[in-house]
């Protein structure tokens, strides 16, 4: 159960003063629901009656509720999200279903922890931490109740600190910790009376109640959950209310009482069962079969365990399925079923062993030391003032004192705690650095990606067009007879040079196109190098491109590894970028060496050279630098960009040396075979 902060943040619509106004408060709320059209006004109202009908109606309170959460998600508001995840994760937890309740907790974390909410992350670790403890996972539980103090601590919340203390405590009573649970419900109950929490009264008499009947100290603890049960009806806690029923139940089951055990364990489940709580109902059988087994009526106290063991097991709560064994084992030896009883106690020692396993329990242990280590100064503080007031300065200083003490008893302990944090804490803050590092890398390469995008639709439209623009336009002459042969024969020449650079750009386009999408597999393999380059000088001269003269001083019988079609794209594209920025008849040389397992390509032109401003730039994606070449042939910068994400994919690297008016060499390496 949400304990405490139940009461303070999500109960204000219990607090009516009568049965007609209620009815008439809801039913004006609906109204207005029906009448407006504003979505921010919608949602808080499905809220606010969900919060009214939470222990009236619980199918209605849980309608709202999805249909504000539905809201919330729809419009993307955080405000509206915090508030519909806190109410879905109260109903969840009143009706039992804490795996839910822990999802929409969580999930209202990591939104206050966005807006550093510190009111609201305290309230909300309070919450995950009962989620935990209702089922049993106590090393958990403690774990942020005592986060929720920290938090609640630094912004000097003092009901919250009051809050975070008791929930503590009932961790510790759970642990068999008695006084210790004791010690912080009592702090809690003066930090609730400093900041004048009302609430707060009835759910530490109840703790302490059953804090007493743990120790069967029956008078103490009747005392408390009658009083418990009294202020929790006066001000209509309807959540706590079936948990001292409970209480008081075991107390008469403990001094034989069994009607009034039954009476109490009647009206638990008619509030569980309004309000859906299959957990609860659970509960409560678990407590009437052990009346039942004590009245000799065994095998209708085996079908109540057995229905709360199915529970306990579709909630994946142990210490409910703990509990049940354990009845089941002794049900089984009542009966005289050995066998049978020693199999059901296996189950419970087995499950109990992995409860309370050594691990939790150091955890749970370290956890205490840093906890009292972080919080003796506050305690100090508060315990003192307490003693001043009753035994005066003189009585101050000695409990001053014996804390002192038992502080320099724990030092060494708590140096080897803090030591073990602060190494967890470092590798925590290592890990969201390296998430951080890898969502910035991944929206620079978005944005990247998106620049390459409008750059190469630009070539798409622009460069596409006017080849088919000047075909059709030459089309169109032909057909009215209007060229001369000289013209013809010079509109042709034209037109091969546009059309090789369009067939060029296609093929780059498309290779770039498959490669974004992943379809462009690697299937590297044994490539003879000085072979490659002879088919692409034997195609390119074929093509009578400024008639080059194309030199091959790749050694014979060099052999590299990798992707031979990407290999090929690159040597093609590089080729052609010498052959484009040479003049006509000039010389493209073509060598190779080898070094440290890679094979270095160089593809030289003596033409007119790069300059240095330039070379920077050739093979970033977000450029895509591109010039005329000496015979005016358009570029597009997509072939460099191509050829270094082909050879980088294939595991080599790419780069260039080049000097204005002297040519240019371009170097790229691939794994030697």
């Amino acid at each position: 159960m949400k304990y405490f902060f139940t009461s303070v943040f999500l109960c204000c619509g219990l607090l009516l003063t009568g049965v007609t106004f209620a009815r008439q408060n809801l039913d004006s709320l609906e109204s207005v629901l029906r009448n407006t059209t504003t979505d921010s006004v919608r949602l808080r109202l499905m809220i606010e009656l969900s919060k009214k009908y939470q222990y009236k109606n619980f199918a209605r309170a849980k309608q709202f509720s999805d249909q504000a959460l539905a809201l919330a998600e729809d419009k993307n508001w955080v405000w509206g999200k915090v508030s519909a995840y806190s109410q879905e994760g109260f109903l969840a937890t009143i009706s039992g279903d804490y795996t839910s309740a822990i999802k929409y907790d969580n999930l209202n974390l990591q939104l206050v922890i966005s807006k550093r909410d510190s009111a609201a992350i305290a309230e909300t670790l309070n919450y995950l931490g009962n989620d935990y403890s209702d089922l049993g996972k106590y090393d958990e539980a403690y774990y942020y109740f005592t986060q929720s103090y920290r938090v609640a601590r630094a912004i000097n919340d003092t009901l919250a600190m009051a809050v975070a203390m008791f929930n503590t405590g009932t961790v510790l009573t759970e642990l068999g910790q008695y006084d210790l649970a004791l010690d912080h419900f009592s702090v809690a109950i003066k930090l609730s009376e400093a900041s004048n929490d009302l609430d707060g009264l009835p759910y530490n008499q109840d703790a302490v109640g059953d804090v007493f009947l743990r120790k069967k100290d029956y008078g103490k603890a009747e005392e408390n959950l009658t009083k418990a049960l009294k202020n929790t009806k006066a001000r209509k806690i309807t959540v706590l209310e079936p948990r001292i029923l409970k209480h008081l139940a075991k107390l008469y089951f403990e001094t034989k009482q069994f009607d009034k055990a039954l009476a109490m364990y009647d009206s638990a489940t008619r509030i569980y069962e309004h309000n859906s709580n299959e957990f609860g109902v659970a509960e409560v059988n678990l407590g009437k079969s052990e009346i039942l087994m004590e009245q000799g009526k065994f095998a209708e106290a085996q079908k109540k365990i057995e229905s709360s063991l199915a529970t306990a097991k579709s909630f994946n709560a142990d210490k409910m399925s703990i509990d049940c064994y354990k009845l089941l084992s002794n049900l089984a030896e009542r009966k005289g079923d050995f066998k049978v009883s020693l199999e059901y106690y296996k189950n419970y020692k087995q499950l109990e062993d992995s409860l309370f396993s050594i691990d939790m329990l150091e955890k749970i242990f370290q956890d205490q030391l840093r906890f009292k280590t972080e919080t003796k100064d506050y305690e100090i503080a508060t315990l003192s003032k307490a003693r001043s007031d009753q035994q005066g300065e003189i009585k101050r200083e000695e409990f001053l004192r014996n804390i002192l003490v038992v502080v320099v008893a724990l030092t060494a302990i708590m140096l080897f705690t803090v030591y073990r944090s602060g190494q967890r804490r470092i590798q925590i803050n290592k890990l969201l650095m390296e998430h951080q590092e890898e969502i910035k890398k991944r929206k620079d390469e978005l944005e990247q990606l998106n620049q390459v995008k409008d750059k190469f639709f630009s070539i798409i439209s622009h460069d596409l067009r006017s080849p088919m623009n000047a075909l059709s336009g030459v089309l169109n002459l032909m057909e009215r007879d209007n060229v001369s042969r000289e013209e013809f024969s010079n509109l042709t020449k034209e037109l091969r040079t546009q059309f090789n650079h369009t067939r060029t750009l296609i093929n780059n386009l498309l290779d770039w196109a498959l490669f974004q999408m992943d379809k462009l597999k690697i299937q590297p393999e044994k490539i003879e190098l000085s072979g490659l380059v002879n088919e692409n000088f034997n195609l390119l001269s074929s093509m009578h491109l400024k008639e080059m003269k194309l030199v091959n001083k790749v050694p014979a019988n060099t052999y590299g590894w990798g992707d031979l079609n990407m290999v090929n794209l690159v040597l093609r594209n590089l080729i052609l970028n010498a052959i484009k920025f040479s003049k006509a008849g000039g010389d493209i040389e073509i060598s190779a060496t080898e070094k440290d397992g890679f094979i270095t390509m160089a593809i030289r032109d003596f033409g007119v050279g790069i300059q240095p401003e330039v070379q920077k730039i050739l093979f970033e994606k977000t450029m895509g630098y591109s010039t005329r070449g000496t015979a005016n042939e358009k570029g597009t910068g997509l072939g460099l960009i191509l050829c270094k994400e082909f050879v980088e994919k294939n595991g080599g690297t790419i780069w260039l040396e080049s000097e204005a008016g002297k040519g240019s060499t371009f170097y790229f390496t691939l794994p030697k075979a």
